[in-house]
């Protein structure tokens, strides 16, 4: 249909013509893809086709990861504070490069966390667990590590993943959406700038096939994916049962609860927003109100607050089927019968409240069973020092994203017992040199 955005895939031959096309980033060099396989990417405002990005070749991708396997022994051997180092340059080239020309929120943010990573990468020490013996524990890197990325935030999203696991010491493997593939590149010329090693991020492209490789091959150890329930099941069914640990955040059914005794004029104003905002195509976006009690007599002024979304008949979203921006309205008599709508639902994404007393607003954060909870807050998404927490059928795997959990996602523990008995000590000069950051 006319304005759907869906990727298609031609096996004929490029001709000069033709649109542009996205090239892949492998060992540190931008190059051009083999493939007879394109898919058209397409401006979603007019549906025209204005490039064209590969099914990356089974050749192509098995190099990428080639690459990643290569550079992982010296990354992984590099010190801490050096990858960190890495990590302050490139938020400084997002900072000046890309932040007012992509759609991607939160792109500082997410860097900046990243670049903080070393206090959350301690490790655990236990001394004299007996006589002469220590115990202690840190964290090590898994190896080269993939992503996959939906269509709507294609700068956040990937960098959600690769700069977190790329601190911890990992190597990176990345499959942007086919959609909207630039954004990723942009990142990746960025982070070469930064001086992260050839090897370090390597992007392939593709659909189905560029997925089932990442699933099977044996040399990726992890996989992040973000996008919808279908999709996130499969990858972390087949990524799992290939011995990988799967983060899959999906799909959800966001409620707002609003109780009779909210702000008015704020919570109208905020459930247009969180319904309506980016077309309604996150995956926080607010589906469904629950209108407690007397505030079901809020509907009209409701509905009269969307009317200023100038939508007219003659939009592609009038007449045809709608995609995204549907907001459903229930009524509940009871805050009970609210939480109980709410946990009734498979997903557990995020959930807000709205009302001005506290103990309504504690009662209902306890009870709903929610991974986020937002208290007079529409879309409740953690900053990057906590962790992205969707639960239930909105979430697979039992690490999540960023924070600490991202931290113990990329990373594995070793734990070693150590005993040197006091006996065989023997004198020694002391040390005077100031340790740095190359020692």
């Amino acid at each position: 249909k006319r304005g759907r955005v869906r990727g298609r895939l031609r096996h004929l031959p490029m001709k000069p013509n033709d649109p542009p096309t996205v090239k892949l980033f492998i060992d540190g060099k931008f190059v051009d893809s083999k493939t007879d396989k394109w898919i058209d990417i397409h401006n979603p405002a007019t549906n025209e086709v204005i490039g064209r990005v590969p099914q990356s070749t089974k050749a192509e991708m098995d190099a990428a990861v080639a690459a990643c396997k290569r550079a992982f022994p010296a990354w992984a051997d590099t010190s801490i504070l050096s990858r960190q180092q890495v990590l302050l340059r490139y938020q400084q080239l997002i900072k000046d490069n890309l932040v007012r020309n992509l759609t991607g929120v939160f792109l500082l943010e997410v860097v900046e966390h990243a670049c903080s990573v070393t206090s959350l990468m301690l490790g655990e020490t236990m001394p004299s667990i007996t006589k002469d013996m220590d115990l202690y524990s840190y964290r090590l890197p898994l190896g080269v590590c993939a992503g996959i990325a939906p269509f709507n935030f294609p700068a956040m999203i990937p960098l959600w993943m690769f700069p977190m696991a790329m601190v911890c010491g990992n190597t990176f493997l990345m499959k942007p959406s086919e959609r909207v593939p630039g954004a990723t590149m942009l990142l990746a010329k960025l982070l070469q700038d930064s001086g992260a090693p050839d090897g370090t991020l390597n992007i392939i492209h593709g659909q189905h096939e560029a997925v089932n490789f990442i699933c099977d091959h044996p040399d990726i150890k992890a996989i992040s994916f973000v996008g919808s329930n279908q999709a996130g099941e499969y990858i972390f069914e087949r990524g799992s049962r290939n011995g990988k640990r799967v983060q899959a955040n999906m799909g959800a059914k966001n409620h707002g609860v609003v109780m009779p005794d909210a702000n008015k004029e704020n919570t109208l104003n905020q459930l247009v927003g969180a319904a309506f905002g980016a077309a309604g195509q996150r995956c926080m976006a607010l589906s469904t109100a629950i209108l407690v009690g007397e505030a079901k007599k809020w509907l009209p002024e409701l509905v009269e607050r969307t009317k200023k979304l100038r939508v007219n008949p003659n939009m592609t979203c009038y007449k045809e089927e709608i995609f995204g921006p549907v907001l459903v309205v229930l009524e509940a008599e009871t805050l009970d019968e609210a939480i109980k709508i709410v946990n009734d639902n498979p997903y557990g994404n995020g959930t807000a409240i709205f009302t001005t007393n506290g103990a309504t607003a504690r009662k209902y954060s306890h009870m709903v069973d929610v991974g986020q909870v937002g208290v007079n807050v529409p879309i409740p998404v953690p900053l990057p020092m906590f962790s992205f927490t969707g639960s239930r059928s909105s979430f697979r795997g039992d690490t999540n994203f960023y924070g600490k959990q991202g931290i113990q996602f990329y990373t594995q523990l070793k734990t070693i017992t150590s005993q040197w008995k006091e006996e065989d000590a023997s004198l020694s000069s002391p040390a005077v040199v100031m340790p740095t950051m190359g020692r």
